[in-house]
């Protein structure tokens, strides 16, 4: 049932928002994945937003968009937690990343593994804006409100993201990513709004 439809069944059955929260935590963890690049992390992230979503549901609008309300909790709570430990030690030696690698099966999976190293390298407002228009299906407006940017922006960083992850994987123009992961393709695809 999409997204839309289950809102408004939820919306015209009285039931609360808290009983809808489920429902968003694949799309939650994903995101917070492409926050963290850990899963521990991520999941941690995604606990903490699911609390606080759940002790402050009294400031959720009914008949608004739960979801992009949920991400923008997540989205702040891992700014606020990344401002908190900016004097962190970095593993820039790759240490602790060798021994968390695997050797890859087949060549999907080195296609995989290509572009997750190419995606950590681009700006985290980067990176965020491909996972929310391109990987999550937000339109560029629904991006821009969760972001607190303006639409142009959020549109600018899409399409410097997906133009640098080109050049990181060496694409040429016109030539596609030989990936079957749609949400890879989604966040490397241009953007088309989808109506909500």
């Amino acid at each position: 049932m999409p997204d839309k439809a289950k809102r408004s069944q939820a919306q015209m059955s009285g039931a609360s928002p808290r009983d809808e929260l489920v429902d968003h935590l694949p799309a939650l963890r994903a995101f917070a994945l492409s926050l963290t690049r850990e899963g521990a992390s991520a999941d941690d992230l995604v606990q903490d937003t699911i609390v606080k979503a759940w002790t402050n549901m009294d400031k959720f609008q009914a008949g608004t968009n739960l979801r992009a309300w949920l991400f923008t909790i997540l989205r702040n709570t891992f700014y606020s937690a990344r401002r908190k430990t900016k004097r962190e030690v970095s593993d820039s030696d790759g240490i602790h990343a060798a021994r968390l690698a695997t050797r890859p099966e087949h060549d999907g999976r080195l296609a995989m593994t290509d572009f997750r190293a190419a995606f950590a390298q681009l700006p985290d407002e980067q990176r965020e804006a491909l996972i929310l228009v391109g990987a999550s299906g937000f339109s560029y407006e629904e991006a821009a409100n969760m972001t607190g940017v303006a639409v142009g922006t959020v549109k600018s960083r899409a399409n410097r993201g997906r133009r640098r992850l080109a050049e990181l994987l060496h694409l040429e123009d016109g030539e596609e990513l030989e990936m079957t992961d749609r949400t890879t393709l989604a966040a490397m695809a241009m953007n088309t709004p989808v109506m909500r």
